[in-house]
């Protein structure tokens, strides 16, 4: 679909394309952030399901040296998850390996490889900031080249980033990125409540503030409505 003079490609999030006009900038690359449990691989499978569904290419590259079937065990706990799209329309590639024995150029040139012979529509690399870890006083110009990289190919790419105590998303990607959205949770009372943010998305009129979310086992992440 085209939005305010943009292409558009869904999110596959239930509630999130009423906050961003319709779906994600085509292309574009989202940062999604947040910590531990708040849902960011989650948001990632719904997202590479959702366009498999739709018969789109995905290609899903790890940093974490996870077998395939590791990813699968985790993916299919989910009622969205169906395995024969693996291989299929969603391509797994384990980057670890790579990121402790190529430099950033050479790590660069890998994935480009590969999305040229994938050709996807939607790219998910989880988490990204790993490769921070590893590259430390490299990590910047990396992460501004790679953004700067997929934005050439027609495809939504969407980062998850792991965020410290203390941070709200990880500073050294965000400023390369078009689109950042906040995964967050909060402890309310005796309840720890889920919440999501569209801090940016370039060419898009979002909605701002916190939003309530729910991770379900038929729908991943969805956004509630209640407040908007």
């Amino acid at each position: 679909m085209i939005e305010n003079g943009f292409p558009r490609l869904s999110s596959g999030i239930p509630g999130l394309d009423d906050m961003i006009e319709g779906g994600f900038p085509y292309p574009s690359v989202v940062l999604v952030a947040g910590g531990a449990g708040s849902g960011k691989t989650t948001f990632a499978q719904k997202f590479m399901f959702s366009g498999a569904e739709n018969g789109e290419q995905c290609l899903y590259i790890s940093t974490l040296s996870e077998p395939a079937q590791w990813m699968l065990r985790y993916a299919t706990q989910f009622e969205f998850a169906k395995r024969e799209f693996y291989g299929k329309e969603i391509v797994y590639f384990d980057l670890g390996l790579e990121l402790r024995k190529r430099s950033g150029e050479e790590i660069l040139d890998i994935i480009d490889k590969k999305i040229a012979e994938v050709m996807p529509n939607r790219i998910v690399i989880d988490p990204i900031t790993v490769v921070g870890t590893m590259m430390k006083d490299d990590y910047r110009v990396f992460a501004f080249d790679l953004a700067t990289r997929l934005k050439n190919w027609q495809a939504v790419t969407i980062l998850t980033g792991e965020v410290h105590p203390g941070e709200l998303y990880p500073a050294e990607i965000s400023y390369a990125v078009d689109g950042v959205i906040l995964l967050m949770l909060s402890d309310e009372g005796d309840a720890r409540r889920k919440y999501i943010e569209v801090l940016k998305m370039r060419g898009t009129n979002h909605l701002t503030g916190k939003q309530s979310v729910d991770i379900t086992r038929k729908d991943g992440v969805i956004v509630l409505k209640a407040r908007f």
